[in-house]
């Protein structure tokens, strides 16, 4: 996606010689506007922030540049501003600049010193973005306008899941592997009455059978062996916050009856206390499995289900809201282009096809993988369809590499002639899948439809 600039210039000619420049030489798409009453118009119009910089004369009739700035501060805080006019005075560049210009150029300006201006503004901006970004996650303060899609093909789904933000029931996110249940999960806390509190996420597919119990509850010294010392748990370290268990139906039916006992009775107790302890937390739970079914086959309690269902949210797949992939794919673009330090202006459009053809299996992170290696891969200015169709290629499933069979060799009996454990076969299952993948966990977890976290864990019982 080429990025889009709002030229607001009054005088025809400086605007169409200077909207040239921009599409022409400097490969931007243009907006035009002949004074800021115009401008504000388009900005207010603007739901999903297309527009990327403004390029703003000052002296223009009916609103001029000083006033147009505070009024764009008001609806559009974050969108970066270069000042491009005629005036040479110095009080005209302070002012400028206090008001939040990112740079002050007079005309005629040199296309070079534009252009320098313009990537400089775009990324010291999307930096700001990031940063801010990390900061709200890192103080547990996300909301649901940090998902890209929220003013899109996920408009209805945050509208529901901001009616459950606002309870203290239980919620239950599905969906498939990489669509963002984590991302929900946080932005639900951070837009609840408990936002700024511990949020505390749990995979429950990565803890060992044996440590479950003691992973949510915690234990006392010496409760069992390699208790050296005494533990919290995570439910006490999510006390007054949200408590995330991703992968809920990994739990072993042990320790199920113990968290629906924590949930009816919202207490705990430690292994090796004998003495319970209240919490104060909520729950929300995610995964990727129809847990009906995983009832239904004795796998998960249905008394836990009814419990943690109490408000399901479903993340639809990537390939269900595609008109999201482009807005995330330039989210990604952004992201990474900050942390290679690499300048990239946006993606071809031949690339966005390209991105729009694809399935995408392994849904948002996928793609977010995809862009990842595009980024690296790129050595133009913009993202280009090579660039995209070799991300794709390294990410290919199983039969699109090599048009061969993948080679199994796993014998089902011991040397001895007995019988092997089922974990054991399914190990040696695992282990020839990631070996064919050249120890890539990720694409192993996707071609044999299981969350990483399940591998990590079969493979160390």
């Amino acid at each position: 996606m080429t990025q889009t600039i709002l030229l607001v210039e009054d005088e025809v000619t400086q605007r169409m010689m200077v909207s040239k420049l921009l599409e022409k030489k400097l490969g931007y798409r243009v907006r035009e506007a002949a004074n800021g009453k115009e401008a504000k118009y388009y900005i207010e119009k603007d739901e999903n922030n297309e527009i990327d910089l403004l390029l703003l004369d000052l002296n223009m009739p009916e609103m001029d540049g000083f006033e147009t700035m505070e009024q764009v501060a008001e609806l559009r805080p974050d969108l970066p501003i270069i000042v491009l006019t005629g005036s040479d005075k110095v009080e005209d560049a302070i002012r400028a600049i206090k008001l939040g210009a990112a740079d002050f150029l007079t005309k005629p300006v040199e296309p070079e010193r534009l252009q320098i201006s313009i990537q400089n503004a775009l990324k010291i901006n999307n930096l700001s973005r990031e940063v801010s970004r990390l900061r709200r996650r890192d103080s547990n303060a996300l909301g649901f306008s940090d998902i890209v899609g929220h003013n899109l093909g996920l408009k209805e789904l945050v509208r529901i899941a901001d009616k459950g933000a606002k309870t203290a029931a239980p919620i239950l996110i599905s969906g498939e592997t990489g669509v963002g249940k984590e991302l929900f999960a946080r932005a639900i806390h951070g837009e609840s009455q408990r936002h700024g509190e511990a949020f505390i996420a749990v995979n429950c597919a990565a803890i060992p059978d044996k440590l479950v119990e003691s992973t949510l509850f915690g234990h006392e010294k010496g409760s069992f062996t390699g208790a050296i010392s005494k533990s919290l748990g995570k439910f006490r370290e999510a006390e007054g916050g949200t408590l995330f268990l991703d992968e809920v139906g990994e739990l072993p039916l042990e320790t199920q009856a113990k968290l629906l006992r924590a949930l009816q009775q919202k207490e705990i107790e430690p292994v090796g206390s004998g003495k319970s302890v209240k919490v104060n937390i909520r729950i929300i739970s995610a995964t990727n499995r129809d847990l009906s079914v995983e009832v239904a086959q004795g796998k998960f309690r249905d008394d836990l289900l009814f419990r943690l269902n109490v408000f399901p949210i479903e993340v639809p797949a990537l390939r269900k809201h595609k008109q999201d992939i482009i807005p995330l794919a330039q989210h990604f673009l952004e992201k990474f282009s900050i942390s290679e330090k690499v300048s990239i202006k946006g993606i071809t459009a031949a690339a966005e096809n390209r991105l729009m053809e694809h399935s995408w299996p392994g849904n948002v992170r996928e793609l977010e993988n995809s862009l990842y290696r595009a980024v690296i891969l790129c050595d133009g200015e913009m993202l280009d369809v090579e660039d995209v169709e070799n991300s794709l290629s390294i990410s290919a499933p199983i039969n699109n590499i090599t048009g061969g069979n993948l080679q199994l060799p796993v014998d089902i009996k011991e040397g001895s002639g007995e019988i092997k454990k089922m974990e054991l076969v399914e190990q040696e299952v695992i282990q020839a899948v990631i070996d064919y993948f050249d120890g890539n966990i990720a694409k192993a977890a996707k071609e044999l439809g299981i969350a990483k976290s399940t591998i990590y864990r079969k493979l160390s019982t």
